[in-house]
């Protein structure tokens, strides 16, 4: 070592702490980065609520709502409900029918009425009132919507059209849930009840879970996620059958795959629809065909398979009419749902599609089989 000299050590980890180079700081600041991360995020909220949040109705009689042209009844909560009337006068009717038309329909669409003979009219002294479901045609909308609400309307409607202390009560389709609701909550004020291919609920308590599964899964899978939406996440309903990523329920879109070959044939015997059809959802989509997903495929308040027969002493008949070619509601629900209440008169029709009540002749053997018993 020379002398006077300095011996300096330098460890690796000062080398390499030398030699590095030095951190650029980023020239984004990181507030503005989070800044506009919580706009993006709120803006996605506004546009994700507007887009799952129904208009508001057009109210019939409002000022920016359709004009009232049917008769309405008041009902007790302020709301109304418009009517139709049909058959021979109500004064000199030996039997009073109430009518419930079924999904993205209106009173208008009273099949059995339109279709039934006059000699069955006059021979039975058959009258029929049919009327608009709330939120269809001129009837107001009703928010708070049920099955027993809707026994309720039509109790009253009974009432205030002054139909006496018993009626029959007939529905089709999804109006046919209408009819399990009069079953269940006023079967006292029904002197008889008809089912017409009335629609299922694949969640009612008490079916099987096989069975209302392989009925499920035959539907076009955009249908069966249109129940899923109605049934687990109502309030995903309207954004659903509106949005345009994926296909939404092929019955609101109207797509004839969902029909069978009568239902094709008779989709002409319907031609005067077009007269009327802008009435069935003048008020809003979503208080009309949306919210029948939400009640008719939701969580019921009972299970038909839980009622007990209204007419023990067999002083009327409920009477329950099915095709077993319907690919709208499948046969086979209602097969069962009929061997597990055997007070229901089952008549299930080989060939036979959703629209079979328009076939010639179907009104009359309805209604008869209803007043009659045969």
């Amino acid at each position: 070592m020379a002398a006077g000299g300095v011996n300096r050590k330098i460890s690796a980890a000062s080398a390499r702490a030398h030699t590095r180079k030095p951190i650029k700081k980023s020239s984004f600041p990181l507030g503005i980065l989070r800044t506009a991360l919580a706009v993006l995020l709120i803006g996605f909220i506004a546009w994700a609520y507007q887009a799952i949040r129904p208009p508001p109705p057009k109210i019939c009689g409002s000022p920016d709502g359709p004009h009232i042209t049917a008769p309405r009844i008041k009902l007790r909560d302020g709301r109304h409900l418009a009517y139709q009337e049909h058959g021979v006068p109500k004064d000199a009717a030996k039997n009073k029918i109430i009518y419930v038309h079924g999904f993205d329909s209106c009173r208008h669409d009273a099949v059995v009425a339109k279709t039934l003979s006059p000699d069955v009219v006059e021979d039975l002294g058959v009258y029929i009132a049919s009327f608009d479901r709330p939120g269809y045609g001129e009837s107001d909308p009703d928010p708070n919507l049920t099955a027993k609400s809707l026994a309720l309307d039509i109790e009253e409607l009974a009432d205030k059209l002054g139909l006496g202390s018993k009626f029959y009560i007939a529905g089709f389709s999804l109006g046919g849930q209408a009819v399990w609701g009069c079953l269940k909550y006023i079967p006292k004020r029904l002197a008889g009840a008809v089912l017409i291919a009335p629609a299922i609920n694949y969640w009612w308590p008490g079916l099987p879970i096989n069975l209302t599964s392989e009925v499920f899964y035959k539907q076009k899978l955009q249908d069966q996620w249109a129940l899923r939406v109605a049934h687990y996440t109502p309030w995903l309903t309207y954004w659903w059958n509106t949005q345009q990523w994926f296909p939404s329920s092929s019955l609101i879109a109207g797509s004839i795959d969902v029909l069978s070959s009568q239902d094709i044939e008779l989709l002409s015997t319907r031609s005067d629809r077009q007269s009327y059809k802008a009435q069935v959802r003048q008020q809003g989509e979503y208080e009309t065909i949306h919210r029948d997903l939400n009640v008719g495929f939701g969580n019921w308040e009972f299970s038909p398979l839980d009622l007990e027969n209204p007419f023990p002493n067999n002083e009327g008949s409920v009477h329950l009419w099915q095709g077993v070619e319907d690919l709208l509601v499948p046969f086979e629900v209602q097969r069962y749902i009929a061997e597990k209440l055997p007070w229901i008169h089952y008549h299930e029709l080989q060939g036979a599609g959703h629209l079979f009540p328009h076939a010639n002749g179907m009104a009359d053997a309805i209604i008869k089989s209803l007043l009659l018993g045969k």
